[in-house]
């Protein structure tokens, strides 16, 4: 009898149809690249399929675009920028952070190491390339300040994305907005060597580069949480294989295979949140109130309302 009953049990288990994996669909900041590397890694791994979840990542036409197509419900979960979430919560976007991405700084003040600029404070009455104004601007004027200096004692050239080139061919002096883990490592495969100033060690508030942002209404999803574990998962994979991970992530996509990827690769992964969902609740206090004091954002509201650790909200 017990063996006619298992048999019908085993026999009902293998009948029985898989359940469908919950769809989630992760508009990217950018097209895919090293700052990515959780995200492919847990694809490649298997690691969101193993908690019942197809995510789809998504790189945008308009990289301004995906969190407010998660705040118009048009997605689950965009990959956006911390100093960027005060913003969109200023105006108004029913946006929240889930998690990080990067957990560090990226952007950086550039300039040529065998140029003239050895310091910020020579700086003054030299050009400054930009790509994207507000928050950029804050940056560069808490630094210029911390060596007395102003926006002012500057002149700011939009360079629309172009840093590398326009610092190489003299256009600019020094590029805001360069991220030391990608323009650093390109302006050396073009011959050339780069000095970074760090906003961090220049007056302003450390913050995460890159973060998960949900629509404030859908907190109760589980698929968020397993969408962060996955993640978790896949960051510590690749902190345990680093070789592997490189070869992992490179075979996601062709175009990824090459010297400057390769090298960005290594320079991202010991900025990777080891454990994404946590929040260092004082960390976007600090960098509200910067903003708040650049008079970027208004009165800031309490962290609660726009960033959470959905591990502790269960």
């Amino acid at each position: 009898m017990r063996r006619l009953v298992l048999g019908l049990a085993m026999a009902v288990a293998v009948a029985a149809p898989a359940a469908a994996a919950e769809k989630l669909t992760v508009l990217l900041d950018w097209f895919v690249n090293p700052d990515h590397g959780p995200l492919v890694i847990a694809k490649q791994q298997g690691f969101f399929e193993e908690e019942g979840l197809e995510v789809e990542l998504v790189a945008p036409a308009d990289p301004n675009d995906p969190p407010k197509l998660v705040a118009a419900g048009k997605a689950d979960i965009a990959i956006s920028y911390q100093p960027q979430l005060h913003l969109q919560v200023n105006e108004g976007l029913p946006l929240v952070r889930i998690g990080t991405l990067v957990a560090t700084p990226l952007n950086s003040l550039v300039t040529l190491r065998d140029g003239p600029i050895d310091s910020i404070k020579q700086l003054e009455g030299k050009k400054i390339g930009f790509s994207v104004a507000g928050f950029e601007d804050a940056l560069l004027g808490a630094m210029l300040e911390s060596k007395g200096l102003s926006l002012s004692d500057v002149e700011l050239v939009n360079v629309n994305f172009a840093l590398s080139p326009a610092l190489l061919s003299g256009q600019v002096d020094a590029v805001i907005g360069a991220f030391r883990n990608f323009e650093l490592n390109q302006l050396e495969l073009e011959g050339k060597k780069g000095k970074a100033f760090y906003p961090e060690e220049e007056g302003v508030p450390a913050y995460d580069e890159l973060i998960y942002v949900a629509h404030k209404d859908s907190l109760e999803r589980p698929e968020l949480r397993r969408f962060l574990a996955a993640v978790e998962r896949a960051t510590l994979w690749i902190l345990n294989h680093r070789g592997r991970s490189w070869d992992s992530f490179k075979g996601y996509a062709k175009e990824l295979d090459d010297k400057l990827n390769e090298m960005a690769w290594k320079d991202t992964l010991p900025r990777f949140a080891h454990s994404p969902a946590a929040l260092d609740t004082g960390r976007y206090a600090r960098v509200a109130s910067f903003l708040h004091e650049r008079g970027l954002i208004g009165a800031p509201p309490a962290v609660s309302t726009y960033a959470v650790d959905l591990n502790e909200q269960r």
